[in-house]
């Protein structure tokens, strides 16, 4: 067995490079017990990224990857597997049948080893030049970040009185700014929506719906501007999470909210706080940033983006639930249904981050036609 693995998959092969963007069932040769795998099980454990040949019965899930590698892998780089897509979304978000773990994410787009400073995405304990000021960001974030925080800042920012003007003009705007808690991308914004957008138009071609919410849904990072009152990064950008009940310990750098006062309050620092089971997130308060601002700006301003969309804008920072599952019992049915594109969407809003540069003038004209498509030529900010 080792050597045909060897000779199949040489000493340069090792798993990070090979497994796909699916979510499939194999089983241990030892106990025949079922698992299923994920890419993100990969990407994201340093105990994944072993030499293909070096698989061995007793390695639990491990031997479940080897198994997948022998049988699928030289089929895996040649082709995409065929499993159903969320159907496509024209003005109303319709009825997905397929469950997310059966949703194939593998098509133009090509997931790479390693974010722009060369580490694993999203590992917040890596050593890196921005891993001080990362931490650093979540501390403030989760000292400051309250259920009284935020319904002022929605009250304030909710009249959408600062600033008139045009999605593109907003995305220029957004051009002199770096994102803190980012640990895998110090370039400047507009690189990342345009990278997003287009990875997701490699894809998704015909979704145009899809390719502007990948376009604009960092653009209330716009808070950050002296025109928006110059907000401080904390509550602007980072991983959000629900206020007014417990803070789930998934939350990136949970220690440092020992010293947030909801966490003492015993109205809000019970599993449910102030919800009900199944209330729906819409009736959730989240903590504040650029992924709600932008939210209200778009449903005030009237877009005709479908519900999903909507969704993705509001909720893409919300990584313990869409990565971690936490809170899931504060969601409807119609959220369980726009997750699904959310998943969808995360993989290029997170994957995409890269050095590699858009030539923002080649398709300008093509995301100038979407705007129009969705948007009024000027919107209340």
């Amino acid at each position: 067995m080792v050597r045909v693995m060897k000779e199949a998959f040489k000493d340069r092969l090792t798993l990070h490079k090979t497994v796909k963007l699916v979510l499939i069932r194999c089983d241990d040769l030892q106990s025949s017990t079922p698992l299923v795998f994920s890419y993100v099980d990969v990407l994201e454990s340093k105990s994944f990224n072993f030499q293909l040949w070096e698989a061995k019965p007793g390695q639990n899930t491990t031997l479940a990857v080897g198994i997948l590698c022998i049988s699928c892998v030289a089929f895996l780089e040649k082709m995409s597997l065929a499993v159903e897509q969320p159907r496509p979304v024209t003005g109303e978000v319709k009825r997905i049948p397929s469950d997310p773990k059966e949703l194939s994410m593998d098509g133009g787009f090509v997931v790479p080893d390693a974010n722009s400073f060369g580490q694993t995405f999203r590992d917040y304990n890596a050593e890196s030049e921005r891993q001080k000021t990362v931490e650093e960001f979540y501390r403030m974030n989760h000292i400051h970040q309250t259920s009284d925080f935020v319904k002022r800042m929605r009250e304030e920012y909710g009249k959408l009185d600062r600033v008139e003007m045009s999605i593109w003009e907003c995305i220029e705007l957004l051009n002199e700014f770096v994102d803190e808690s980012d640990p895998d991308l110090d370039e400047p914004q507009i690189e990342h929506l345009l990278q997003t957008a287009e990875a997701i138009r490699k894809d998704y071609p015909d979704e145009d719906w899809l390719h502007l919410t990948g376009l604009i849904h960092d653009l209330g990072k716009v808070l950050l501007h002296p025109s928006f009152g110059q907000l401080p990064q904390w509550a602007v950008v980072g991983d959000t999470f629900p206020v007014g009940c417990a803070f789930d310990e998934c939350n990136v750098h949970h220690k440092h909210f020992e010293e947030n006062p909801d966490q003492h309050n015993p109205k809000y620092n019970t599993k449910l706080g102030v919800y009900s089971e199944g209330c729906g997130l819409d009736n959730v308060l989240m903590s504040w940033g650029h992924d709600d601002y932008m939210y209200l700006v778009a449903k005030k301003n009237k877009t005709s983006l479908p519900l999903a969309g909507l969704f993705i804008i509001r909720y893409h920072s919300f990584y313990p639930l869409h990565k971690h599952g936490a809170y899931k019992y504060l969601m409807n049915e119609e959220d369980k249904e726009n997750l699904k594109w959310l998943h969808v969407f995360n993989k290029y809003d997170l994957y995409s981050k890269s050095k590699v540069r858009i030539d923002v003038e080649k398709v300008k004209p093509y995301y100038l036609s979407l705007i129009e498509k969705y948007f009024p030529a000027k919107l209340k900010w």
